[in-house]
């Protein structure tokens, strides 16, 4: 980090009432769009480095690749770095403290480093509404946090430890933070999960629809705390069924791509349930014989936001096949409308916690 950069950072925190103490708060780097081909900032009281020296350029910018470097409003530099301390623009939506373009393999990089809590506050309207009970966001803040910790470990040294969607968490700003969801964060600050001593992967989806899933299921890997509960308050909260027709060329062209054999495909059938109920294999009757497709890899082919689960029943008609199942997400972990039915129902954010992630414990202080 330069020191310049640094400077900065030193900076925003006294602006923000940091003490001596305090100034150098958990930073967390978030990559916000990976080859965008153009960009926009703007605002108002934003400084600008090419990540040395000061970078004098009207506002707003209009960043583009250029070379093996960026252009930014016709002027080549290596790589922006631009602060702020309060909020600037990216694309017209508003994020906090530094933003951070370079160039990438293909276009153009950008990521947000800022504070991690102040990442988790707007984070939460975008993973659920902080208009649920507040004990079900105190519970959202923890696991983000979780998860956060444990990805900016794993990922230390890297440009960024998170992306800012379903790859990782989605993550859109600070448009979209408001008092509830502040409140939520403060009241769980430095809190995360912990089993045996070390801060833990803390997956979580949207609705299981009855019961959360075994990671082994998913990724091949038991872990002792991503082991599938029942849970029946989704349910009740939220009873998301979907149905879908998907032209049969279609699916063969996507399993295709997929790498699985499936030329001449016919017809398609559920063949196997663990106990969760989600579908272990799907049979594809095919010109040359049968083809067996792991039912988390048939998803995948079709797309998470088509198959939105793997708790699905198929039905082929003539040139059709037709995909009806229930909840939505992977199923590992915290069942997002789960939570928020138990906290309607009176649990606190630990006893929720507790429930869906067994023998973990809440540390605070990041889990050091």
């Amino acid at each position: 980090m330069s020191c310049f950069r640094t400077l900065i950072i030193f900076i925003i925190c006294l602006a923000a009432g940091g003490s001596a103490a305090a100034i150098r708060p958990e930073m967390v780097r978030v990559a916000l769009f990976k080859g965008a081909e153009t960009l926009r900032i703007d605002g108002d009281g934003v400084l600008l480095t090419d990540g040395r020296e000061p970078l004098r350029v009207e506002m707003p910018l209009e960043i583009r690749r250029s070379g093996s470097g960026l252009s930014v409003n016709g002027k080549p530099v290596n790589r922006l770095v631009a602060s702020a301390f309060s909020r600037m623009t990216v694309n017209g939506k508003g994020y906090r403290s530094l933003i951070e373009v370079s160039p990438a393999d293909k276009g153009l990089l950008v990521v947000n480093e800022l504070p991690l809590e102040e990442y988790l506050v707007g984070l939460i309207n975008c993973e659920i509404s902080s208009a649920w009970p507040i004990e079900s966001i105190k519970a959202q803040a923890v696991i983000a946090r979780s998860y956060a910790v444990y990805q900016m470990q794993a990922r230390r040294g890297q440009n960024y430890q998170l992306e800012s969607s379903v790859m990782d968490q989605v993550y859109e700003g600070a448009d979209v933070e408001d008092s509830r969801a502040a409140y939520g964060v403060r009241e769980t600050a430095g809190e995360v999960l912990t089993y045996n001593g070390k801060t833990i992967q803390a997956f979580y989806h949207s609705n299981c629809a009855g019961h959360t899933e075994n990671s082994k299921n998913v990724w091949g890997l038991s872990i002792p705390y991503l082991q599938g509960v029942s849970c029946r308050y989704c349910g009740e909260s939220n009873p998301i069924r979907w149905e879908l027709n998907l032209p049969l060329r279609k699916v063969e062209s996507s399993l295709k791509s997929a790498g699985f054999q499936v030329a001449g495909l016919r017809e398609l059938r559920v063949r196997g349930r663990n106990a969760s109920g989600r579908v272990q294999d799907v049979v594809a009757e095919c010109s040359r014989g049968s083809v067996i497709i792991p039912g988390v890899a048939f998803r995948k082919a079709m797309g998470y936001g088509t198959v939105k689960s793997t708790n699905f029943e198929l039905r082929s008609q003539r040139d059709d096949l037709q995909v009806s199942g229930t909840g939505s997400g992977h199923g590992v972990g915290l069942c997002q409308w789960g939570a928020k039915g138990r906290a309607n129902e009176g649990f606190d954010y630990h006893e929720i916690l507790t429930y869906y992630y067994p023998g973990v414990k809440l540390s605070g202080g990041y889990g050091r």
